[in-house]
């Protein structure tokens, strides 16, 4: 039998969680079936070229898209910047991508991130290939990219949302079909790599502290500054308790500032990025999710499979669905530091029962993101 051709196109600029989810999607392919399906990564501007000993690893090939390779400038920060790249790479990209499409004529194109390339090239060219767009979280609805996609429609093969709270508001929109719009739960979840590198130790330094946790990019997404704030607050009470926020981005400079400027230095620190966050997640006494939009986030499913408590702000659109509305962690609503605070305290307060219920729950929940679930639904949808 002839293997079908499934291809990822996700260009990015910056350390965002669709790179791990692009990488166990392809794997979980390769993984459980590599009879079935040959999977390629497109590489548009060198931006894969970083994970290329990650792919070769995992027996991923990538495609590069011509001589254009940008990947020295990466991480990059900036609205206006990431904007101008993205236009570059259209332009750029368009007739190198036109040709690897008519060459190579994958079975499945599944598109991420800066998806109207790909999508005006296969409907303006008639290229026979199934065009599968993923959705995560509510992206914000521009007045071009709602007539784009209105366009488009008819030519898109499904849309996959990484939630059910996403899906509802993507069918409201009413510009795709309903029997096209489905839930696709992102492969967070390596259970042989989670299990292994769990095992790794924590930095002496960090040993018997009682700290909390918060992961992500340093962006205003993040919104890590709540949670400085509410550091702030403890150390006035004479609670002491330590914060560590594991990631890089654009924010870093204002959030040290801010941490100067509340004499938090001896609470409050940054460790930069972390390639692996699992022995942080195992020994944190819970995990700080304070994003303004999350769908519903890698670091709270990771969370959950560590046994490690999550404290979640209910932003749209996932972390109320995974937290089951507070019976699976704890809620607070988005941006607001007195409801963040009374979501603490009743951590605090509740009994050791009541944590091990939410715990056992959360946990269970987890298990929808694993490598193995997302092959049995992708090959599903492909078949």
């Amino acid at each position: 039998m002839k293997k079908k051709n499934i291809f990822y196109w996700s260009p990015h600029f910056s350390n965002v969680a669709t790179i791990n989810n692009v990488i166990n999607s392809a794997y979980s392919l390769k993984k459980y079936d590599d009879n079935s399906f040959d999977v390629k990564i497109i590489d548009a501007i060198g931006e894969w070229k970083k994970f290329k000993d990650k792919l070769s690893q995992k027996k991923i090939d990538y495609l590069k898209l011509g001589w254009l390779d940008l990947s020295k400038y990466f991480p990059v920060s900036g609205f206006i910047y990431s904007r101008f790249l993205s236009i570059l790479l259209i332009l750029y990209g368009f007739f190198p991508l036109k040709k690897i499409l008519q060459k190579e004529k994958p079975n499945f194109l599944i598109v991420h991130l800066i998806t109207s390339l790909p999508l005006l090239i296969i409907i303006l060219f008639k290229i026979d290939t199934k065009i599968i767009l993923r959705i995560s979280g509510l992206p914000k609805l521009t007045i071009f990219r709602k007539f784009f996609w209105k366009i488009v429609s008819k030519n898109i093969f499904l849309v996959t949302c990484a939630s059910e709270e996403t899906k509802v508001a993507i069918t409201k929109l009413g510009i795709f079909s309903e029997d096209k719009i489905i839930t696709l739960y992102d492969p967070i979840i390596n259970v042989s790599y989670f299990n292994k590198k769990k095992k790794n130790k924590l930095d002496k330094n960090l040993q018997n502290k009682n700290y909390f946790l918060s992961i992500g990019r340093l962006t205003r997404q993040k919104n890590q500054q709540l949670l400085v704030n509410l550091f702030s607050i403890l150390k006035k009470e004479n609670k002491n308790f330590y914060l560590y926020i594991i990631g890089d981005g654009g924010g870093k400079i204002f959030l040290n500032n801010l941490i100067k400027k509340l004499n938090l230095s001896e609470n409050v620190f940054l460790l930069g990025y972390k390639e692996n966050v699992f022995p942080y997640i195992k020994s944190a006494k819970a995990i700080f999710s304070s994003s303004l939009w999350e769908d519903p986030g890698a670091v709270m499913i990771e969370a959950a499979f560590c046994n490690t408590l999550v404290i979640s702000s209910d932003c749209m659109s996932g972390p109320k669905e995974f937290l089951e509305n507070g019976k699976a962690g704890y809620l607070f609503e988005n941006n607001n530091i007195k409801s963040l605070k009374n979501s603490l305290d009743k951590f605090f307060n509740e009994n050791s029962d009541k944590k091990k219920e939410k715990k056992i729950l959360a946990k269970k929940n987890s298990k929808k993101y694993t490598i193995f679930s997302h092959y049995l639904a992708l090959k599903k949808i492909i078949n």
